[in-house]
């Protein structure tokens, strides 16, 4: 069950990287950087590196506010 798990979030993990390289539009990047790091993390915590997991856990939503934030003033 692990094993398919894992294979799961690498699908997700490899979608989620290559919809970011075809991405144009910013909030579209964001979103596919998003899912790329929700596929991440499990291979993190199965690595047993909590304490990372814990720290990526509450990195990621702060850059992510703070670069929507700066893509919304590069548009205007």
């Amino acid at each position: 069950m692990t094993d398919i798990l894992l294979m799961v979030f690498a699908a997700i993990a490899i979608l989620g990287a290559a919809a970011t390289a075809i991405q144009k539009n910013p909030y579209d990047k964001l979103i596919s950087l998003g899912m790329l790091f929700a596929g991440v993390i499990p291979f993190v915590v199965a690595g047993g590196y909590l304490d990372v997991a814990i720290s990526l856990a509450l990195i990621v939503p702060i850059t992510t506010i703070i670069l929507l934030q700066a893509v919304w003033r590069c548009r205007l």
